[in-house]
């Protein structure tokens, strides 16, 4: 007999990363609950990345208009129908005007615990977090395989930061990439695969510059998010900054290196047991100090060095050795 339809209205986050990282909670409804049939709410950032969430009623994309004026048009369009269960990341006021059996609102000023677990309370997963999950479909992972096909292990970089203040320089990782896929690197032989959006050009130019053209693949701006995420499944190493693409990896399951500054590791390491974070000699909260509302244009990483990176990245490598992993 089958379930008695159970309507979730899923509010996700306009960030990138914000989003993957609470992902996990449409894979946990989807898996525990019973008849559960998804409305998502995104973005035009972030509604790609659920375009193919199992039992979708519906992907509503929410373009920010003035005077709250997004809010009141999503109202109109989901109020006649009675939910569920509304679950809210973005904090705002429409489940109290909705019909609905439950509600999970996120609030803000939280306990200062990673933001997988501070999504994970709002379903009382606190205790167990839903690691961040996307759904492809066949396509997309063909498409990915594509892209990637060829010999030798890949090391994926994401070169761009969404602030100055939060890039490391592209010589760096130019640097740490030709160490690694050198002759006697850890990932000797291997590829480079440099990911980012269209806006990222110049940021990605000198690490695409690090190996030949023979030995890369360029997936900047040329590859939807869903797609990129099936690449980087193909990873050996994923490296960036504190990123969507950072996220993304590490839910991808790629071992992922994030590169911090003035950012918390604390809230937005990225999560899961192939990934670590990294940061120079200062603490976020010395970093603070210098840049009190951190809106200074300047770049707080320029103290991490390639040094460091690299033994990072080597290290994590090792850790993540299939048979070291499985044996």
């Amino acid at each position: 007999m089958a379930a008695k339809p159970f309507p979730i209205l899923f509010i996700t986050a306009s960030r990138i990363g914000d989003a993957v990282l609470s992902s996990g909670l449409v894979k946990a409804l989807h898996d525990e609950v019973p008849g559960a049939r998804f409305t998502i709410v995104a973005g035009p950032l972030t509604a790609p990345l659920f375009a193919q969430t199992p039992h979708l009623d519906a992907l509503i994309v929410m373009e920010k208009k003035p005077g709250a004026g997004h809010w009141f048009a999503l109202w109109r369009e989901v109020r006649l129908r009675r939910w569920s269960l509304v679950v809210d990341l973005r904090g705002s006021a429409i489940s109290r005007f909705l019909r609905r059996r439950r509600r999970a609102v996120h609030r803000s000023g939280g306990e200062g615990v990673h933001k997988v677990i501070e999504a994970a309370r709002l379903i009382n997963l606190g205790d167990t977090p839903p690691s961040p999950y996307l759904f492809t479909n066949p396509q997309i992972e063909a498409q990915a395989a594509r892209l990637t096909a060829g010999e030798g292990p890949i090391l994926a970089i994401a070169p761009a930061a969404n602030w100055v203040g939060k890039t490391w320089p592209g010589e760096r990782y130019a640097l740490v990439a030709r160490q690694l896929l050198g002759e006697g690197g850890a990932l000797a032989g291997g590829r480079l695969m440099v990911v980012g959006g269209p806006r990222d050009q110049a940021a990605a130019g000198p690490v695409k510059d690090a190996t030949p053209r023979s030995r890369s693949i360029d997936l900047v701006g040329r590859a939807e998010l869903l797609v990129c995420y099936a690449a980087l499944k193909r990873a050996r190493l994923f490296i960036g900054a504190d990123s969507g693409l950072m996220h993304l990896a590490a839910a991808a399951g790629a071992p992922t290196l994030g590169l911090f500054g003035p950012s918390d590791e604390t809230l937005y390491a990225p999560w899961g047991p192939r990934a670590r974070a990294v940061r120079g000699p200062r603490s976020f909260e010395e970093l603070r100090q210098a840049d009190p509302n951190l809106d200074q244009q300047m770049c707080h990483m320029m103290e991490l060095s390639a040094s460091s990176v690299l033994m990072a990245a080597e290290r994590l490598i090792a850790e993540t050795e299939p048979e070291r992993a499985h044996g």
